[in-house]
């Protein structure tokens, strides 16, 4: 099990780019150079994990841990690639909320340029891959002006299982042959343990939350429902996390959109986002101890979800209805993160002529120039200094 921490955390403190780059280390790690699983076991994989809600690079790790040293393995993987990402945002929370007056404005302006730079490139590379014709198109601009129109986290549940619904009605489902299974020992039932225990936390904490209105069950309850309920990953858990916090007055919209910047910084998977804003919430718990459950709650769900469904995959994969269904939920899956685009992430940084030609440098450098994402985020918070 020490071998699996170790060369994730070497991973996890090196691995930049998101997680299309984090797929490729993986690749080039565990079936390359140590050939813990061929390729075919390794795309099965990958297929599962952008299957499932949650960080698919995360859970693609939690399943290689798991299949080289069972649980503790899991666990272990998942340390190693996510702790040194979150320790790095748990300190950049702590640092705004004791020394903000230390940090120029321009500075933290900058970070929320380079978010709409970020963002934007996300939409435009998601929607290229799920939205390439008329009817996926209509369901991500519907998404898009329901979410913009009622910015409410109910109202992004209902349109993704609305959207699988349409994909179910609309679009077509092609039958796709039945893989080898992957070398799993575990037996069905453990893994309907696991599904019934994610869906049990899902239906329970937000009751428990409500009834008792404890402060920290209000946040394992946030963080869970936004790592349960993120198709697509990555970038997309943002309207979600926005909806869970900035309403509820747990952190401005300037500190989210300046902590989601920073993030973009910072190797490792963008879920450790959820450590930043445990940590510079304004209500207990906060800091350190807010911070980790934070984490652990948007990750626990990632956890439940792979080690339920490695057992079934190879049947749910072929099924005709489950990809029509996925292939509509991802469709509104980007109108959602095309919302949240404008609001809050344009309407917060875009102010003046300045920040628009800063984001749209910033924007050409990730997508054309090729241009890391640390290093686009470090130049626009430079730059804000500068023109700030």
């Amino acid at each position: 099990m020490s071998d699996v921490f170790l060369v994730f955390l070497r991973l996890g403190l090196t691995s930049f780019g998101g997680p299309i780059a984090h797929l490729g280390y993986f690749r080039e790690e565990f079936v390359v150079r140590r050939g813990w699983l061929d390729e075919r076991e390794y795309a099965d994989l990958v297929a599962l994990c952008q299957f499932l809600p949650g960080p698919a690079s995360s859970q693609v790790g939690m399943a290689l841990g798991y299949l080289r040293a069972g649980y503790g393995g899991a666990l272990a993987a998942w340390l190693g690639f996510t702790l040194p990402s979150a320790v790095a945002m748990i300190l950049f929370a702590l640092g705004l909320t004791h020394y903000a007056q230390a940090v120029p404005a321009g500075v933290l302006h900058g970070l929320k340029v380079a978010a709409v730079a970020v963002v934007a490139q996300a939409v435009w590379g998601m929607a290229r891959t799920l939205c390439p014709d008329a009817r996926r198109v209509t369901l991500m601009t519907v998404a898009a002006c329901c979410v913009a129109l009622a910015p409410l986290a109910w109202v992004q549940v209902a349109v993704i299982a609305a959207a699988g619904v349409a994909g179910l009605a609309l679009l077509p489902g092609r039958e796709l042959p039945s893989p080898e299974p992957l070398p799993i020992a575990m037996r069905r039932r453990i893994g309907l343990f696991w599904l019934a225990l994610f869906a049990a936390l899902l239906m329970v904490l937000p009751l428990l939350a409500h009834l008792t209105e404890n402060p920290t069950l209000t946040l394992v309850d946030a963080f869970y429902r936004a790592g349960a309920l993120v198709f697509g990953g990555g970038h997309v858990v943002l309207p979600l996390l926005q909806a869970e916090t900035v309403p509820r007055g747990w952190v401005d919209a300037q500190t989210f959109l300046a902590g989601y910047g920073a993030a973009q910084a910072v190797p490792g998977p963008l879920f450790t986002f959820a450590a930043f804003l445990g940590a510079v919430r304004e209500i207990p718990p906060t800091g350190w101890a807010g911070g980790l459950l934070a984490l652990t709650a948007i990750f626990l769900p990632s956890f439940f979800l792979i080690l339920g469904a490695l057992p079934f995959w190879a049947k749910w994969r072929h099924l005709r209805h489950t990809q029509a269904a996925l292939a509509g939920v991802n469709a509104a899956v980007v109108g959602l993160l095309l919302a949240a685009l404008y609001q809050p992430v344009w309407t917060s940084a875009i102010l003046r002529p300045q920040d628009f030609c800063l984001a749209l440098v910033a924007f050409v450098a990730l997508l054309f120039w090729r241009v890391p994402p640390w290093a686009v985020v470090g130049g626009c918070g430079f730059l804000g200094g500068v023109l700030g």
